[in-house]
């Protein structure tokens, strides 16, 4: 049976007023005004804020804890330099990521690194900046490395233990035919595990997981820990080693409309360091450091994008457009998978909703739509609409389809606002070309 849990109260990212939405004390109609749309538009405080929270709540007076963020889901050097002041650590999956958080001189005894292809240029770069662990995620990758590593260094092997987690498709990543991991349940794990172990300079400190995303059901992190748990078990039982680290991955869902329903990670981290504790009592087996890497769940609700309203058009059907001045281009995750936002005109938020609009992009795709089903009173061209919780996955996938430019990016703290991410030029589109 599912555990059910509500998520308390907390800070908001924003506030409604009957002429414009504020965040921080700061108008985001004076937003458009000095930066134009689209426009990602960030909530410092509120990320400050979750980072906190976690830090809070991810504690327990018999086991060693640690948080990382996970900077695929948003990640400038004003990130990485927020994430080293309220004192998390920081999860990379690429050179470009590594590469943008040691320019804003992020420590790399706090950087973990994995990812499923490392390359031989990535590993040579983290083995030369000291990256703390590195994540092996197939005997292919612990060869190559093996290769090069000619110092000690930390590393663990990411394992999947076949959750199923109730998500998407294309966001769950412990299934059995995903690409992530080694399955606990074949004996060549095993002789990788032993491979670490027996090497001079690989200090092989545990087991890294990550079972989805957008997950709300908190029995499957649960299951996760219980299933690694007895694997701990097991492999100290059959074959001597011993797990010092458990990396549990990250996944926690937020909130992008009513429909979704995140749980109180108050209530749920206290129940799951104490089922890990006892677990270990009952299973004899040492208190693992434990880990999670939150992404999304710390700047996903942070986040809006601002657009201008252009045409509006109603089909010979009756289906109700209105158009943007932004695209799958800066808003991809409809399009990929199927997410669904909630959306306001920023002049007037709290006006009655006329009728169900679809939400489209100007980029030559029929399939460009950012919401399918908008509540919204008739729009009006030249106005502004907010779509909500883009902090997550939206700069982080934002491309140049179509040539279109992408948006600025804009931390908003304490009546103020700064740019942390120029808008593209014209001049930086053609930046890497070169004419025949």
């Amino acid at each position: 049976m599912a555990l059910l849990y509500v998520e308390e109260k907390r800070m908001q990212p924003y506030s409604l007023t009957a002429s414009t939405i504020m965040m921080n004390g700061v108008d985001l109609q004076s937003l458009t005004q000095r930066y134009g749309t689209p426009l990602y538009v960030m909530n410092e405080s509120f990320i400050r804020n979750q980072a906190q929270r976690f830090k809070a709540t991810f504690v327990h007076e018999h086991l060693k804890t640690t948080i990382f963020y996970a900077s695929k889901a948003f990640l400038t050097l004003a990130m990485a330099q927020l994430i080293d002041e309220e004192g998390l650590s920081l999860d990379v999956v690429s050179l470009g990521e590594l590469h943008t958080a040691l320019k804003a001189n992020f420590p790399p005894s706090r950087i973990i690194f994995h990812g499923n292809n490392k390359t031989s240029l990535e590993l040579d770069y983290a083995l030369k900046h000291h990256v703390e662990t590195i994540v092996i995620d197939n005997p292919y990758e612990l060869q190559l490395l093996i290769e090069k590593v000619s110092r000690p260094q930390k590393v663990m092997l990411r394992l999947n233990p076949g959750v199923e987690a109730h998500t998407h498709e294309y966001i769950s990543t412990t299934k059995h035919d995903s690409k992530f991991g080694l399955s606990i349940n074949d004996v060549e794990t095993i002789e990788v595990m032993k491979t670490m172990i027996n090497h001079p300079l690989l200090d092989f400190t545990g087991i890294h997981c990550h079972i989805g995303s957008q997950i709300f059901d908190p029995s499957s992190f649960h299951k996760e820990a219980q299933l690694l748990l007895e694997y701990m078990r097991d492999i100290k039982d059959n074959y001597d080693i011993e797990i010092k680290t458990l990396n549990l991955g990250g996944g926690f869902g937020v909130k992008y409309t009513d429909e979704d329903t995140p749980f109180d990670i108050q209530l749920y981290f206290h129940d799951l360091l104490d089922f890990i504790k006892n677990t270990c009592d009952e299973y004899q087996i040492i208190y693992p450091h434990v880990c999670i890497e939150p992404g999304r769940s710390i700047v996903a609700e942070a986040g809006v994008t601002i657009y201008t309203i252009g045409a509006l058009k109603t089909t010979h059907s009756s289906k109700h457009f209105v158009f943007v001045d932004g695209s799958m281009a800066d808003h991809i995750r409809t399009a990929l998978y199927q997410a669904k936002y909630e959306a306001r005109i920023l002049e007037r938020p709290l006006d009655p909703h006329d009728r169900i609009y679809s939400v489209a992009g100007k980029a030559c795709e029929t399939g460009d739509i950012l919401i399918h089903e908008s509540s919204l009173p008739t729009p009006n061209i030249g106005e502004h609409l907010v779509v909500f919780t883009t902090g997550a996955y939206h700069y982080s996938m934002a491309s140049n389809y179509n040539r279109l430019l992408k948006p600025a990016v804009v931390f908003v703290n304490e009546d103020d606002a700064r740019v942390v991410v120029k808008a593209q030029t014209l001049d930086d589109l053609l930046s890497s070309d070169v004419m025949l």
